[in-house]
């Protein structure tokens, strides 16, 4: 499909064109002794708005020449109105071409700040594998910042001698330094993933890295998840969103830990760290990691997304395919752009057996 301008553009760019024709109406209209003239100038005035700076300097050309027609129509060639017409329209369009080129400029340093912040993302949020294990696994992240496509929600999938293991989190905060705080957690996590025996030791490595590092009010929820050689799933939660788990035969439910600990960068001696708790999972069955930028998702009358009403979506043959339906309503039901990131994660049990393991 064709890329279309935005209609705001659209009009910009015929705006130019358009005032210059009225004022030459409205001049004509007058006779030369109003003195609209001068205002030819607002041509080249708006074309400094869209468009680079020969586009300025030729409709300021044209300005000029239509300054020149008029007063040959108006038979005041030599007047000094003409003559301050001109100098006006060659005044403003100078000044057009200094701000059309300082904006290009301007422009280029931002879409080249956004492209680096871009490649930063993907580089932190590297793709997740589509099998590890008995799992198959599908990730699904939406900035709320569709211009800088920088967020601060994050999620990673390591196969560890000890199982697969699994983060998902949400960075207090955007821009640079939820970017910042992202690599920070993200890098403690694959480390200890590797080298810790047990989920918890794993959650206590990286909370250390994250109070050490983390300064004022930052913090990071966060839950980790632990698929091993057992029909089960073992998770641990930092004050993040209890994840979904739809089971083989449709049951949904929202597995709760047994009691909810401080996010990550909430240093409280006197408080404990979360408890490990496992729940059923078995061949069949679906967990879904999510942020709150999906379970909080308003529509116009404040109400929140509702996910479990939608759980039957996860019964695509196809993951990703499943993951991108619930996108799709989130967003639908938002009504436009997200007012936070949204961040997904789903895990399929499929079985040591079960056909289409490896896509």
């Amino acid at each position: 499909m064709p890329d279309r301008k935005a209609p705001h553009l659209t009009v910009l760019a015929i705006l130019p064109f358009a005032v210059m024709a009225v004022v030459a109406a409205v001049d004509v209209g007058a006779g030369p002794g109003v003195g609209y003239l001068p205002l030819v100038s607002l041509g080249p005035a708006f074309a400094g708005l869209v468009g680079g700076w020969r586009r300025t300097a030729l409709i300021g050309a044209m300005a000029l020449a239509l300054c020149t027609a008029l007063g040959v129509y108006n038979e005041s060639y030599s007047q000094r109105r003409l003559h301050t017409a001109m100098a006006s329209v060659a005044g403003v369009t100078a000044a057009g071409i200094a701000a059309a080129v300082m904006r290009q400029r301007r422009e280029a340093e931002l879409a080249s700040v956004r492209s680096i912040a871009e490649v930063a993302q993907r580089v932190l949020l590297r793709p997740v594998p589509r099998s590890a294990g008995s799992l198959r696994i599908a990730s699904s992240y939406t900035s709320a910042d569709a211009e800088a496509r920088i967020g601060g929600d994050l999620y990673e999938v390591v196969a560890s001698p000890y199982g697969v293991r699994v983060i998902v989190g949400d960075v207090q905060g955007k821009g640079l330094g939820a970017v910042e705080t992202t690599a920070l957690v993200l890098g403690a996590f694959r480390e200890a993933a590797h080298e810790e025996p047990d989920l918890t030791g794993v959650g206590a490595r990286v909370e250390r890295v994250v109070n050490r590092e983390l300064h004022g009010e930052k913090f990071v929820t966060a839950i980790l998840a632990e698929v091993a050689d057992r029909p089960t799933i073992t998770l641990l939660n930092y004050g993040h969103p209890a994840p979904m788990l739809v089971q083989a035969d449709g049951t949904t439910r929202f597995p709760e830990p047994p009691r909810y600990a401080l996010p990550l960068g909430v240093c409280l001696h006197e408080v404990a760290g979360p408890q490990p708790y496992e729940t059923d999972f078995r061949p069949g069955d679906q967990v879904l990691l999510y942020t709150d930028g999906v379970s909080e998702a308003r529509d116009d009358t404040g109400a929140f997304y509702p996910l479990a009403e939608h759980s039957s979506l996860l019964k695509a043959h196809d993951p990703q395919a499943a993951l991108d339906a619930i996108r799709a309503e989130v967003v639908r039901h938002t009504g436009g752009p997200l007012h936070d990131d949204a961040a997904m994660l789903l895990l399929r049990c499929q079985g040591p057996d079960s056909e289409g393991l490896a896509l």
